[in-house]
């Protein structure tokens, strides 16, 4: 049986894959943001979140180029702590890898849903995951650089949606009601600020899954930093200018609940019947399915990996002798998208499925940088002749920072979200129990590795 990938993927494919991953974040999700800071409480969030991930991703670089593995923040924690510190790290990022998926389905539903009134979205979102699991099954070079030529679509597609909607905006819309709903700053503003991280977080949420693709890449020593540092540069002044645009033609608290802020934005300027309206939902689709696409081959990669190392069933660590592809980790992730989408009338928290999901994957997410950043420090303490193709730029200081402000982000994500912090620690909980029970199935899978 088969258990490793075939390396395929060149710098383009990497960096698409990087800005592919992230970039539904600038169509959807960020907007309830909005809800909880308004534009200049949300906007100022964002700064701060923009500070995380840029000294995240300089600092997780090196371990991805120093460790190219398909586990990616799995891997490294291992490496650095050993495999009970790798379970936090990898079901961390799973949750994140799992829970982001259904969420863009949905948008996806409620995109075309603008154009098919008549279509229930579920239909639309149930047939995303059908198309793009098999698509991936099919090979990860056909699929990257499917994911690679959405990307540029959708880049493009961001680009136009500002130009149109430039017209029509006002300083003076986006600044009104800007501090959670009132129109200067005081204290009161702080606790929305605070509670909007996650939506801040979901501008840039799954870059780091290039590095579960780090296996499938050609010279991932040379690739991989480039499409990481060019990835976050171009995903931070995407991010920044569409929410800019976005709040400035009109009364932005009508976009701050909803899963398609941008059409409605430029219904404001254009009018329900343009031309340029029906292009933004058409060609929108294809900054959603980048994501959805790339996180659905992210996903796998981490099932196929747990399982490879032990910490999941070895079922999952099986390869496709046709394709070279992870069919069975690709279809595990299709299975608990559909589920949760199926699911999408339930109500807790006092939000919509949709923010429910976007908060869980960032709890994942959370955990799993901050174990990062801990393997960090540890392997360059106790590794210091490790090879590092790519050593951070500021070190100690950009790993630190990025160390902090995850920190910061999770306690405050906890306190604001008490429910799905229970949930999350539920769900870590049932997973460290298998783990608990297998330790003979990790030192079998260890020593075929």
């Amino acid at each position: 049986m088969s258990t490793s990938l075939k390396p395929t993927l060149n710098g383009w494919h990497l960096w698409g894959l990087a800005v592919g991953l992230v970039i539904s974040g600038e169509y959807f999700g960020w907007s309830y943001g909005w809800d909880k800071a308004g534009t200049l409480g949300f906007l100022i969030t964002t700064l701060l979140i923009a500070v995380m991930y840029t000294t995240f991703i300089f600092s997780f670089t090196e371990l991805t180029t120093s460790i190219p593995h398909a586990g990616g923040p799995f891997a490294y924690a291992r490496r650095a702590f050993g495999p009970k510190t790798a379970y936090v790290a990898g079901y961390a990022t799973l949750v994140e890898f799992l829970f982001a998926p259904p969420a863009i389905a949905m948008a996806i539903g409620a995109y075309l849903n603008v154009q098919f009134p008549g279509v229930d979205p579920k239909l639309f979102a149930v047939g995303a995951y059908f198309v793009f699991v098999a698509l991936n099954i099919v090979g990860v070079q056909i699929a990257a650089t499917f994911e690679l030529l959405v990307t540029l679509l959708a880049i493009i597609e961001l680009l136009v949606f500002m130009g149109v909607v430039a017209p029509g905006f006002s300083t003076a819309n986006f600044v009104a009601h800007g501090w959670s709903g009132q129109d200067t700053f005081s204290s009161a503003a702080i606790p929305g600020m605070v509670a909007a991280i996650p939506f801040a977080i979901w501008f840039f949420l799954a870059i780091e899954g290039v590095a579960m693709a780090a296996e499938e890449a050609k010279d991932p020593r040379r690739t991989i930093p480039k499409a990481y540092i060019a990835g976050i540069l171009t995903l931070v002044v995407l991010a920044l200018g569409v929410m800019l645009f976005a709040g400035g033609v009109g009364d932005w608290r009508t976009l701050s609940n909803i899963n398609d802020p941008l059409p409605q934005a430029m219904k404001a300027v254009v009018g329900d019947n343009s031309n340029w309206l029906h292009m933004l939902v058409w060609i929108g689709l294809f900054g959603l399915i980048a994501s959805f696409h790339g996180i659905i081959l992210g996903c796998s990669r981490q099932i196929f990996a747990l399982a490879r190392a032990g910490f999941m069933p070895g079922y999952f660590s099986h390869i496709n002798s046709r394709f070279k592809t992870p069919h069975r980790a690709l279809i595990a992730g299709g299975v608990v998208g559909l589920a949760a989408i199926l699911s999408d009338d339930l109500q807790f928290n006092g939000m919509t499925l949709t923010a429910n999901l976007i908060t869980m994957a960032v709890f994942g997410a959370i955990v799993m940088y901050i174990v990062s950043m801990l393997s960090f420090f540890a392997l360059r303490k106790n590794e210091p002749n490790l090879e590092r193709p790519f050593v951070t730029i500021g070190y100690p200081v950009f790993p630190a920072i990025a160390l902090v402000l995850a920190t910061l982000s999770l306690i405050t994500m906890i306190y604001y979200n008490q429910g799905l912090a229970f949930v999350f620690v539920v769900l870590m909980a049932l997973g460290y129990g298998y783990f608990s029970l297998t330790k003979t199935q990790r030192d079998q899978a260890l020593d075929q590795l």
